[in-house]
């Protein structure tokens, strides 16, 4: 399935009032397996190292985008869906740069105001799976993968392995297709 097809299905189930799909090309920029031609690694030991499949400043560039589409709506909260628990370790993943940022939101903007709402930021994978379970979230309709092969999740790289310990350490069948 097309990422603006899901996209446009998760808004739909979550009864989402207004949203925007904007399409953001960070391949032009690359330096990660996510944007450049570098292979995702696969079956690795997940280590407190930045792996090659960090993209340089993406959540800050996100967070750009949301805060200008914030301020043109008259938004005050932008949500991020950030996790500094069980994550490769990117460093725009963490409480110190979403503060940051948020300050930076602030003097940057005209109407300021803003705050960074991170609600599964010191949440463990397990406990966003049970959350998302309980709040009745689309889940079969995403997925995690870096290396997707035929619409399916590899079952391999780092997000695939700490998607599938999230689910199975939740008790929780995920309805994601594997190839793995």
């Amino acid at each position: 399935m097309k990422k603006c097809v899901v996209l446009l299905a998760v808004a739909e189930r979550l009864k989402v009032m207004c949203h925007k799909v904007v399409e953001i090309d960070l391949r032009q920029i690359g330096g990660s397996a996510l944007t450049d031609d570098i292979d995702v690694p696969k079956d690795r030991e997940i280590d407190d190292g930045v792996p090659v499949t960090y993209v340089p400043f993406r959540n800050a560039i996100l967070l750009g985008f949301a805060t200008a589409w914030a301020e043109v709506v008259g938004a005050h909260d932008v949500f991020v869906g950030v996790n500094a628990v069980d994550y490769s370790g990117y460093p725009d993943c963490r409480g110190e740069f979403l503060s940051a940022f948020e300050k930076v939101m602030n003097l940057g903007t005209k109407c300021g105001g803003f705050r960074i709402a991170a609600p599964l930021l010191k949440m463990s994978k397990k406990e966003i799976v049970l959350r998302a379970v309980k709040e009745g979230a689309p889940i079969e309709l995403t997925h995690s993968c870096y290396s997707p092969v035929g619409g399916k999740a590899c079952g391999w790289c780092d997000s695939c392995q700490l998607r599938l310990k999230g689910f199975a350490e939740a008790g929780v069948s995920d309805p994601v297709e594997y190839c793995k």
